[in-house]
């Protein structure tokens, strides 16, 4: 069983490696990295810009549709955690002050998605507090786009001081 399933993620793997698939996997990489799974998609996103450094500007806009759609696959289940606590609990959660302060800036607070440990959280929670959904997303969004447009600019201009 070990074997077939080492197989398996092998032949995956080899799949997803850059530049075959390319934007398809920095897409994916992208979405999955935005959940509340610990991965980071600058890597795939820098690999796939150093290898074909033509498309900076396209593995920028599919990392951040990605790392978006991801963001708010986030807000939809804190949206629905929150559902069900009410149901289970038959109250509203007590409000801390971490959940005032994101109510207060309300889904501008999104644009902070980007943040490393606390960025997946953070569309978690606009979810739970109903944030109004398209407005999150548009700052999820300009987070998100700002972050890969910077670190993946970084990282490539870093490479030859890195790698020499």
């Amino acid at each position: 069983m070990e074997a077939w399933f080492t197989s398996q993620l092998a032949g995956l793997m080899d799949w997803l490696a850059l530049p075959q698939v390319g934007l398809p996997a920095v897409f994916l990489v992208a979405l999955v990295s935005a959940t509340l799974l610990p991965l980071g998609s600058e890597p795939a996103v820098a690999a796939l810009v150093l290898a074909e450094p033509g498309l900076f500007w396209p593995a920028v806009l599919v990392a951040t549709a990605g790392n978006t759609l991801g963001g708010a696959i986030s807000w939809w289940m804190g949206w629905g955690a929150e559902r069900a606590f009410e149901q289970v609990a038959h109250r509203p959660p007590r409000e801390q002050r971490l959940l005032e302060a994101l109510r207060r800036f309300g889904p501008k607070a999104c644009v902070m998605s980007w943040l490393p440990l606390l960025g997946d959280p953070l569309c978690a929670l606009a979810g739970w507090l109903r944030l109004p959904f398209w407005p999150c997303v548009a700052w999820m969004a300009l987070g998100k786009f700002l972050r890969y447009v910077l670190m993946t600019g970084a990282i490539v201009a870093g490479w030859p001081l890195l790698s020499g």
